[in-house]
């Protein structure tokens, strides 16, 4: 791998959130030097109009390939050692790239959110990504690393301070500033029209172990309803993106050899505030959060959303984006009932300031710090393939915090 051109390429660099990642490793690296990357999508001309609109330098090349073209994607991961896919719904469009990486032996990450293509590409993909070593890492967004590495982090400071881990831990978001792209939306409504038509997804999607063949742990807490949480003193209500985080933090620690006891639980909620309104709000949390999916799940409401809600390459704007911000409370307790809490915070907007800088160093983390002996071939979680090694590396880098919390 080492005599590869490029040590990253950002895939799918034409879309909202692809434009943000070259343009944060352009702020970031440059043109060269440090960081041997190129921008690739399916049209060359708009590839060339997206590095003038965001100051790139030509000296960063422009590969055009295809996401249906297998010839095109193999020459494309031939190049480089990894590659940054951004191109989603990634179950419509995202198989064809991960087998090339994974047959041709090149790294990949993604920001999928989807959890049901998730599941069907470990089983897919799993073993030949092994074979040839490549390292096959999801959720490499504010999907899921916060809550992730947020998990492992917190496990890491028990087992340190108390000579073993938590039982359970909770995690609950205090903060969440920010908007969505158009992308986020697509990749929801396809989501749901599988659920539609499958209805094994429906329950893979409800299945906390979904991510984990062959495991069925202890039952999870549910997270649809409103409930108070006597140790943040705080009204909960259910958290947009427990569905796919609960499912990667299960998964890691499948992957770490479940170092935390095959009973662990956890789950994911937003934090509303204590009293009346703080009651209030989580339950108008929850009856709202019932009827998006309801929603969702009615075919001409997905049409309507199509035409009213923000268009694949819309997001944000940059006022948006570095304004956002966010921060989440870990807390569980020993199997002896010692107790430790943890705060991980984001200093821009959760799902693009955020993850543009996320997607990038997890890449790199591949590239530079974490090598074979560490982490071989196979489908990961960033907990699970790198670790406390990205913890320190976001810290340093990216804008996350990860503290201890008093």
């Amino acid at each position: 791998m080492d005599n590869k051109p490029f040590d990253l390429i950002v895939f799918g660099a034409t879309g909202f959130t692809g434009r943000l990642v070259a343009e944060y490793l352009n702020n970031t690296y440059g043109a060269g030097g440090r960081v041997a990357w190129a921008m690739a999508g399916r049209s060359r001309d708009k590839l060339g109009d997206v590095r003038r609109l965001i100051g790139v330098p030509e000296t960063v090349p422009l590969l055009q390939a295809d996401a249906t073209d297998a010839a095109s994607l193999a020459a494309l991961v031939a190049q480089t050692k990894v590659l940054i896919s951004t191109v989603g719904p990634y179950q419509l469009y995202g198989e064809p790239l991960l087998r090339a990486c994974a047959d041709a032996g090149t790294d990949y990450v993604d920001l999928c959110g989807e959890p049901g293509w998730m599941a069907q590409m470990i089983a897919r993909h799993d073993a030949a990504a092994r074979a040839s070593g490549a390292r096959i890492v999801f959720s490499c967004g504010f999907d899921s690393i916060p809550f992730d590495l947020g998990v492992l982090y917190l496990q890491s400071e028990a087992q340190c301070r108390f000579g073993g881990p938590l039982k359970k831990v909770r995690g609950r978001v205090r903060v969440m500033k920010g908007g969505f792209s158009g992308g986020t939306m697509a990749s929801a409504l396809a989501t749901a029209e599988a659920m539609g038509r499958d209805p094994a997804l429906a329950r893979l999607m409800t299945d906390p172990f979904a991510l984990v063949p062959g495991f069925q742990g202890p039952a999870q807490p549910a997270g649809e309803s409103a409930v108070y949480d006597a140790a943040a003193k705080s009204w909960t209500g259910p958290f947009v993106m427990a569905a796919i985080n609960t499912k990667n933090v299960h998964r890691t620690h499948a992957l770490r050899g479940h170092a935390w006891g095959r009973d662990f639980v956890y789950d994911e909620r937003m934090l509303t505030g204590d009293g009346a309104d703080g009651e209030r709000r989580a339950k108008a949390l929850a009856r709202s959060t019932r009827l998006q999916n309801l929603a969702l799940g009615w075919s001409p409401t997905r049409a309507l959303l199509r035409l009213a809600l923000p268009k694949p390459g819309q997001g944000p704007s940059q006022h948006e984006r570095e304004t956002g911000r966010y921060e989440v409370l870990f807390s569980g307790e020993t199997a002896k009932g010692q107790p430790l809490s943890a705060v991980v915070k984001g200093d821009r907007d959760p799902g693009y300031g955020s993850t543009c800088k996320l997607i990038s160093e997890s890449a790199l983390c591949l590239v530079q710090d974490v090598d074979r002996s560490m982490a071989s071939g196979g489908v990961w979680t960033p907990g699970a393939a790198m670790g406390l090694v990205l913890v320190r590396r976001l810290q340093e880098r990216a804008g996350l915090s990860f503290g201890i919390a008093a």
